[in-house]
């Protein structure tokens, strides 16, 4: 635990704040810049006393559970709370589960690219926003229910998945796939989604579950794909993975050599559905 360090995060980030951004009357004779520490003590549900021993860099070393009433009294950013934790000698504590709210930024982004398909993915797998073109080249995801939009129901349900697993592309995508379900599991050990997720896979296919016996631990990283589309035919792209901060989420981008008969089959492809 850095005291001295602590101390000095918890005034200036008191410091920073009006009453108004917490719901707190001005009042009158404030003399001091942002709020009171009895205010900060109050909206953390801990005593006067052991706040202002915290800023005086000599309090006990704080609970998990009073950090996170501490980050969230002050306002914290992600990146703060997990400093806070981080200067009291403790790891930030982890999210209740994968967020699936997308960014207006990267919906923009997405609706932007219009030669290359691209979608987002969570730490579930689930498919949560893609372009036109994504939508072409995996099916009309309009039509498939949320809960289905998941790439891993996709692989290990497939009645192929003994071609796809002896495929030396599709087969490491597969087994990296279950080793970053895997990092998942343990980031968010009390999500029911990623759980059920698991207990289903575990139960309906085999290879997942000799995949997840093997408890290997990989984060999903860039790779080629090779796409084989009943229509414009064989597609290889280059697979950028992406990560959208503070979320837990990938931009996933299929992106073709320029020029390339991949380049033109995409082309075809969007000139086909007439967007």
């Amino acid at each position: 635990m850095n005291r001295r360090e602590l101390a000095d995060f918890l005034r200036t980030r008191r410091a920073r704040l009006k009453p108004s951004d917490v719901g707190l009357q001005p009042g009158e004779r404030r003399r001091t810049p942002g709020l009171r520490r009895e205010e900060v003590s109050q909206l953390a549900g801990m005593s006067t006393d052991y706040y202002i021993r915290l800023e005086q860099a000599r309090g006990p070393k704080p609970s998990r559970q009073l950090l996170n009433a501490l980050a969230r009294a002050l306002m914290l950013s992600i990146d703060e709370r997990n400093y806070l934790f981080h200067l009291a000698g403790e790891t930030p504590a982890p999210a209740s589960g994968p967020r699936r709210d997308v960014p207006v930024g990267i919906l923009n982004m997405l609706a932007g690219l219009e030669d290359v398909p691209a979608y987002v993915l969570d730490a579930k797998y689930d498919i949560l926003a893609w372009n036109p073109l994504a939508g072409l080249l995996m099916g009309d995801l309009d039509t498939v229910p949320p809960d289905e939009r998941n790439v891993i129901r996709w692989i290990f349900r497939s009645p192929d998945l003994e071609d796809h697993l002896c495929d030396g592309e599709r087969g490491r995508f597969a087994r990296s796939s279950v080793m970053d379900l895997r990092a998942a599991a343990g980031r968010y050990p009390d999500d029911r989604g990623i759980q059920d997720l698991v207990a289903e896979m575990l139960a309906r296919s085999p290879e997942f579950a000799e995949l997840w016996a093997r408890h290997d631990v990989e984060a999903r990283r860039d790779h080629r794909k090779r796409i084989d589309h009943p229509v414009v035919g064989v597609i290889e792209v280059d697979c950028q993975v992406l990560p959208i901060p503070d979320r837990d989420q990938r931009v996933v981008i299929y992106a073709p050599m320029p020029g390339s008969r991949s380049h033109e089959a995409l082309r075809e492809l969007r000139a086909l559905s007439g967007r």
